[in-house]
Order: structure tokens, then sequence, then C-alpha cells
């Protein structure tokens, strides 16, 4: 997960295809359904597929150091995971499991190479989302060494909000259940920092918690903690 204000760099890949062009590309590979815990991507497979979300959520997560898990990032429908591997002969960098009911469609790179030669507003769709992503990990790497944890983490909570939240009354409902070992893997922290931030945000009515479970009650406060300019309008 990346942390920038700029909204073009969360768009979700069909949302940014022309209608026919998504049509046609929905035609491709093999609908699937997975169920939580099942893994759709291994880290260090040499399958080049790329996998389209259509419903459900999904973790992508990295090995570091050989055994340590960290969690990397989040996708929902619409989003697309695999996509530097089904471009060229590299392995996976990361593992994609579902975080509940999933259903996605698993193109082989036999197919998505032709389609994209023969559709070049795809391949300029795909080109931008990994434009956009290389550029969210070019500023995740400057905002580790420039915020402090309770930043980073006000601004992983706006992510979340903006990208994946539900209205609920008078707050913001984010739609991903996270364990705070998880919040502190995203801000590459500790789970007793997340901890004492998550309470310290509490404490200053910018969010509810429960069981896995997060309110935003002020998002225009909850950008100024995450030191983002609050849009207008």
């Amino acid at each position: 997960m990346t942390h920038g204000s700029n909204p073009d760099d969360r768009a979700r890949f069909l949302d940014m295809l022309p209608d026919g062009a998504r049509a046609a590309f929905t035609l491709l590979g093999v609908r699937r359904r997975y169920a939580v815990g099942d893994v759709l991507i291994n880290e260090g497979d040499h399958a080049q597929e790329l996998v389209v979300l259509h419903e459900g959520l999904v973790k992508v997560t990295a090995r570091l150091d050989g055994d340590r898990e960290s969690l990397m990032d989040i996708k929902i429908a619409g989003d697309v995971v695999g996509e530097l591997a089904a471009m060229d002969l590299g392995p996976r960098s990361a593992t994609v499991t579902a975080c509940g009911d999933v259903v996605a469609t698993v193109v082989p790179g036999h197919e998505l190479v032709p389609f994209l030669l023969a559709n070049p507003e795809t391949s300029l769709a795909l080109n931008r989302l990994l434009c956009g992503r290389l550029r969210r990990s070019d500023r995740w790497r400057l905002e580790f060494g420039g915020y402090p944890v309770p930043v980073r983490l006000a601004r992983v909570l706006v992510e979340l909000a903006v990208s994946y939240g539900r209205p609920d009354r008078n707050t913001v409902r984010i739609d991903v259940n996270l364990s705070q070992s998880e919040f502190a893997a995203l801000t590459g922290s500790t789970t007793h920092t997340v901890h004492k931030a998550l309470a310290q945000l509490r404490k200053d009515g910018l969010i509810t918690t429960g069981i896995r479970q997060t309110h935003v009650r002020d998002l225009a406060r909850l950008r100024k903690a995450a030191r983002l300019s609050v849009p207008v309008g």
C-alpha cells in the first residue's frame, strides 16, 4: 500500500479502459472462484498470468529475509495483479491471497500479449497502471524516511477510506479488515507503535475501531494529520 494524494495513482485497471476495449478484454482468460485463504499467485513462481479481480478482496505479501512475511498492498474488484510477471520472464515478486470469496479472471501470457499488440488503448492503460505503481513506490520510500509513524498510519487510513470506504451514518466505514500487525506492516513499524498511534487517533476523535473494523469520523482532519492537502468541493 502506498499513500499519495493523487487519486489517479489508485485508478483501477478496468475503469481505465474504454467500453469497447473493456468488453473485449473481459472475453480473455478463464473465470475462477477462490475462497478465503486460497492463493491466487505464489511468490517465486514463473507463471506468466495476469489476474483480473471482479469480486472480493486480496492481500499482496512478500517474504523478507527468507521467512518474515510482510503485507505490501491490498487489491479489490477492478484491480489487476501479476502484471509484471505476465509481461516478462521474471519470477513472481509477491504472493496474492484471497481475503474472502473472490471471483477473478486468469489471463495467460500467450493471450495477453497478442491482445495488447492489437489493442493499443489497453496496452496504454496497463502502462499507465505500471507507471502509477512505480510512482507510488518511489513516494513510499521517501515517506518512510521523511514522516513519523503516526503520519504514515494516517496516510494509510486516508487511502483505505478513499479507495475502499463506504458511508455509514456519519462516518466512513473501511471495508478492509486489517489487524494491528497488518497496519504495522503497511507502515513499516511495530505493532506496539501502531497500537499507540491508533489510540491517539481515537482520542482525537478522528477514528473509531472495533474487532478488525475501522470507521473514519472526520476525513478532513485525518487528511491534516496525514499532512495531505484537503480537497475542495
